[in-house]
This record gives structure tokens, C-alpha cells and sequence, in this order.
């Protein structure tokens, strides 16, 4: 009886002990929970100073801001004239170069077609510039204007350049000005360059009085009726078969009915 009376004692003890334990412990837990607003103010004061300090040194510091002024793919204007017209002043932060609204002002120069401006870190910006092409030659009476495929006038020219086609609108003088936009210049460009090449190079000149109307004169007096812009490879198909015929004038401009004539 004595022995279990002590065994019995002593379990009591240690279940004692035991919950002595974890009340020692549960004081240690709780200033560990009272610290914690005080660790989250200081990662937020710190996270607010790291905010601030990156901040100042896009904003305000000197170190990143614009120096220079890279300008690629300017063919017929001069980087000056892109620079310019860019108006992006030195000594800029570069954060506050507004790329969207310098590539606007850029592409108000006539021979630009688009401008994409990007920033080069830590100190530079870089606008490449697509310029326009020379799709067709218009006549003006004491010279030609050399038009893109939006009939926007690109440069001048005192004779027709080799390999570019005369376009004809209308008969009579053409106002160049009014070609601008226009479906039906539109129109020829797209057919010249889906034109395949044995055929291209022999184009002297395009008619176009609409945009569904597009005709090719070529060299030997070969007239071809193309139409609109629409099925251009089966159109190519049926030509280079009519062609075999030696005819001086093809409609292709109804593909599966192309008739030739003379």
C-alpha cells in the first residue's frame, strides 16, 4: 500500500511540474506577441523611407536624368530634325519623359510614318524612327512627288526614279495634297506590292480612280485590269496563265472569268 501511495504521490508531482512548465512559458509567448506592433511599425517606417528614397532619386536627384538623345533608322530626316521636334529638355528626370506624347510630336514630321521612344537607363532616351516609303510617283508639271501607300508626299524628285510606277487618279493636273488618305492610292500601293516580282518591275504606271478600280499599264503596252485589293494570289495565278497568250490587254479583276483582249 505504500509503495502505490507513493507512486501515486509522485505522478501527482510531476503533473505538477508539468503545468508549472507551461505557465513559465506562457508569460515568455506573450511578450513575444508584445513586441510584434512594434516590429510591423518599423518594417512599415523603413518600407515607407526605402519608397521615398527611390523616389527622390527618380524625381529629384540628379543622377537619372535625361543626358542624351539617341535617334536610329532616319534615312531622309536628320537626327536633329527628330531631336527637335522631340523637345525633350537636358536635365529631364527620366521618369518624366513621356514616351507616348514625344513619339506624337516626332511623327508630326512629314516623312515619319511612326516613332517608338524608349528610355535607356540611367541617363539616355532612344527614338527609332520608321520612315516613310515611296510607294508611287505622282507628276506636278515641273517635277514629281514621291507618295507613301497613304499618299502622303515623302520628297521630290526632278525625274521619275527607276522602278517606281507614275500613279494617275484622275486626268488632268493632280493636287497631291488631296491624296492624302486616300482609299484609292491606298488601293495601287497594295496591289503593286503583292504584285509577284517578274510583273512588278514591268508596271510603268497605275490608274486608280477608286479603290476597286486599279489598272496596270506595264511596259510594251501590256494593259492588266486587276480591280480591288481582293484575291491577289489567285489574280496573279490566271494572269501568268494568260499571259502565255501574248494578248495586249487582261481582266483579272473577276477571278475565275478573266478574259484578254487585243
Amino acid at each position: 500500500m505504500s509503495s502505490q501511495a507513493g507512486d501515486i504521490t509522485q505522478g501527482r508531482d510531476q503533473e505538477a511540474g508539468a503545468a508549472g512548465g507551461a505557465d513559465s512559458v506562457g508569460p515568455v509567448r506573450s511578450a513575444g506577441r508584445g513586441h510584434q506592433p512594434w516590429r510591423a511599425a518599423f518594417f512599415a517606417l523603413a518600407t515607407v523611407a526605402i519608397v521615398a528614397g527611390v523616389a527622390w532619386a527618380l524625381l529629384e536627384s540628379r543622377f537619372f536624368v535625361v543626358r542624351s538623345v539617341q535617334v536610329t533608322g532616319t534615312h531622309l530626316v536628320t537626327g536633329a530634325e527628330v531631336r527637335s521636334a522631340a523637345a525633350i529638355p537636358p536635365g529631364l528626370p527620366l521618369i518624366r519623359v513621356n514616351s507616348a506624347a514625344v513619339a506624337q510630336q516626332v511623327e508630326r514630321i512629314r516623312q515619319v510614318q511612326s516613332a517608338r521612344v524608349s528610355r535607356d537607363w540611367p541617363d539616355g532616351v532612344t527614338i527609332a524612327v520608321t520612315e516613310r516609303t515611296p510607294a508611287l510617283a505622282v507628276s506636278t508639271g515641273t517635277g514629281y512627288q514621291l507618295i507613301d501607300k497613304f499618299g502622303v508626299a515623302v520628297e521630290s524628285a526632278a525625274r521619275r526614279p527607276p522602278g517606281l510606277p507614275l500613279l494617275q487618279v484622275a486626268a488632268g493636273p493632280v493636287s497631291v495634297p488631296a491624296l492624302r488618305g486616300s482609299p484609292a492610292v491606298y488601293a495601287a500601293a497594295v496591289v503593286l506590292h503583292e504584285l509577284p516580282h517578274y510583273l512588278a518591275r514591268s508596271v510603268v504606271s497605275v490608274q486608280a480612280p477608286s479603290a476597286s478600280e486599279v489598272t496596270l499599264k506595264l511596259t510594251r503596252g501590256i494593259t492588266v485590269v486587276w480591280g480591288g485589293t481582293d484575291r491577289a494570289g489567285q489574280k496573279a495565278r490566271e494572269l501568268a496563265l494568260l499571259m502565255r497568250t501574248n494578248a495586249r490587254t487582261y481582266n483579272v479583276s473577276a477571278p475565275g472569268t478573266a478574259v484578254t483582249g487585243g
